[in-house]
């Protein structure tokens, strides 16, 4: 399975090179993320790719992660704040025009969502988001290995730095996870040459019959 063995090259890297990835690769990343598993196939999150060093420069201030603005683009999946009542009946009627369904029948689906989110707190629908987008940067993860782009998905950085430098919370949205993407500097990451550590699979998983 030649996903196993991209997965068995990937690593966090530590250090990147000045090696720019294409924007088709990017591209492509973005979409399988777009493509991926979502709870009620609501995709409550959006991603930001930053190329501007400037930007990512003041996006790395106070963080130890120096892969926020050395590698070659910086992806952000930044969670909703709310799900309103108002996205649920949009994305459903986009929904009903893309699967060619007439209008309204997908009734029963978007009146047990605004039922559900309509009941939860503002700190649950950004936990809720934030898990959607923890699912988008897993598929990232191997879609960049499968392109042989590396990555470094990180939790270390200051999310209300991030929310006011990109004006999210203006957009209903906050930094969730963020993931740095580019090829690694061999000769200078101390890993780049390690072996993969992980639990034997006996030991990490257990089969009921």
């Amino acid at each position: 399975m030649e996903l196993i063995k991209n997965l068995k090259w990937r690593y966090a890297v530590k250090k990147y090179s000045d090696e720019k990835v294409s924007e088709d690769k990017i591209d492509q990343i973005v979409e399988a993320i777009n493509l991926t598993a979502s709870s009620c196939g609501i995709q409550p999150y959006r991603i930001l790719a930053i190329t501007n060093p400037e930007v990512r420069q003041r996006l790395g201030e106070g963080s130890f992660n120096a892969q926020i603005h050395a590698s070659s683009h910086l992806l952000v999946f930044a969670g909703f704040n709310e799900i309103s009542i108002d996205y649920i009946r949009d994305y459903v009627e986009m929904m009903e025009q893309q699967r060619n369904l007439e209008s309204g029948a997908l009734n029963t689906l978007k009146d047990m969502l605004i039922d559900y989110f309509s009941a939860q707190t503002p700190s649950q629908n950004v936990i809720w988001s934030d898990k959607q987008a923890y699912i988008g940067l897993g598929t990232a993860l191997i879609a960049a290995a499968e392109l042989k782009v590396d990555a470094t998905p990180m939790e270390g950085f200051d999310p209300k730095l991030f929310d006011e430098v990109l004006g999210l919370s203006e957009k209903g949205l906050h930094a969730s996870v963020i993931l740095s993407l580019g090829y690694r500097d061999e000769a200078n990451d101390f890993l780049a040459s390690m072996p993969k550590a992980r639990l034997p699979i006996n030991e990490f998983s257990t089969k009921v019959h």
